[in-house]
């Protein structure tokens, strides 16, 4: 059983949410369990000083869609984008490529404009897994994903005060 200490983690650093713009991309894929990500994305991001004017939210269809929206996000000026998706495995292999076509997309356009861009897609081999990692007993990935973009920001921050 998978569980994370970092969503009860402080991050080393202050973060001051004055003049950010969050984006936050969302799968309409598997949506009952999206929307639950996004609320605890959303709540996580006004927990640490953003307001609700501050956070950009852009939904697509799917999770292979979420590098694109991405993208979109940070052509839009935004300082941090977050991803959140959840793919359930079937019976085909298609659950594998579009959790690679993701994860690698997710990477290669936070490494392209030098911004965090932060994989907040659950991958799971059941709607159980997907539910407990949504809000329920294993947390909410989507809550994590958000204190991972302020952590980052907060990190650049730091560095060019």
């Amino acid at each position: 059983m998978a569980t994370s200490s970092f969503s009860q983690n402080p991050f080393p650093y202050n973060l001051q949410p004055e003049n950010l713009k969050i984006g936050v991309v969302v799968a309409e894929w598997n949506k009952h369990i999206t929307s639950k990500l996004l609320s605890g994305a959303t709540d996580t991001l006004k927990q640490n000083g953003l307001s609700l004017d501050q956070i950009e939210v852009l939904h697509v269809p799917g999770s292979f869609e979420l590098p694109h929206g991405a993208q979109m996000l940070f052509d839009s000026n935004c300082d941090a984008v977050i991803c959140l998706g959840c793919v359930i495995q079937g019976d085909t292999p298609h659950f594998d490529f579009v959790c690679q076509a993701a994860a690698d997309g997710i990477l290669q356009v936070g490494l392209s404009v030098k911004k965090p861009c932060v994989f907040g897609v659950i991958t799971t081999l059941t709607e159980q897994q997907a539910e407990a990692r949504a809000g329920g007993e294993l947390g909410n990935k989507g809550s994590e994903a958000a204190l991972t973009a302020c952590c980052m920001i907060a990190g650049r921050q730091h560095m060019n005060p």
